[in-house]
């Protein structure tokens, strides 16, 4: 490489692109992908555990299980799991069912969607996706995006523990103590703790 080129290189600009959400936003939106993966992988382990180990080694497993549709698991996980569990446990678990039901369209929107706002309405986030031939337009406020996060966050916590409190106590007794990823990150004085205590209107202001 010639001097001249090198020197060119290190003089070129690299450009991008904002994303003009503010910092609600893409906290919200960042907490329900996560979430949602969550939910999609607590669905998958649970309807996994409901079949005997022989179906599961032997691969007669049901073709809904290769996880590419999370809408079939969740038809699976009803059949296997919500419909066998009793009382209580079970009005719950079929709540949240139609909860994740109710939640599915508009997460889809958000993930998958063409992001674009207007003008006259600059408060909504508009995605816009094509469904056979249909031009499908949902709306979302900064609002609407934290309910929607907060509702994942209780949704997945009545998925893991259809029994309340009690249920969650008995879970951590039978699999010991636990240990958070902040508190790890702080007991070992991990680089990564500061990132997750700073609160994120700190991290915004000293990038500005």
């Amino acid at each position: 490489m010639s001097g001249e080129s090198a020197e060119n290189d290190a003089k070129e600009v690299e450009y991008g692109v904002e994303t003009e959400l503010s910092e609600r936003e893409l906290l919200s939106i960042g907490k329900i992908v996560a979430l949602w993966g969550t939910l999609e992988y607590e669905i998958f382990c649970q309807t996994l555990r409901s079949f005997s180990g022989s179906e599961i080694s032997g691969g007669c497993l049901p073709k809904a299980m290769n996880n590419m549709q999370f809408s079939e698991v969740l038809e699976l996980c009803e059949a296997h799991v919500v419909n066998k569990a009793t009382g209580k446990r079970k009005e719950v678990l079929q709540k949240q069912c139609e909860s994740i039901r109710y939640y599915h369209d508009f997460r889809n929107a958000l993930v998958h969607g063409m992001w674009d706002w207007s003008v006259g309405a600059p408060e909504k986030i508009t995605a816009i996706r094509i469904r056979k031939k249909e031009i499908r337009r949902t709306h979302f406020t900064a609002d609407d995006l934290a309910s929607f996060a907060s509702a994942l966050e209780t949704i997945n916590f009545r998925v893991m523990h259809p029994g309340g409190l009690e249920d969650y106590a008995a879970a951590m007794g039978e699999h010991g103590a636990y240990l958070s990823r902040r508190a790890v990150c702080a007991i070992t004085d991990h680089l990564l703790a500061d990132e997750l205590f700073r609160p994120l209107t700190a991290k915004a202001t000293e990038t500005r």
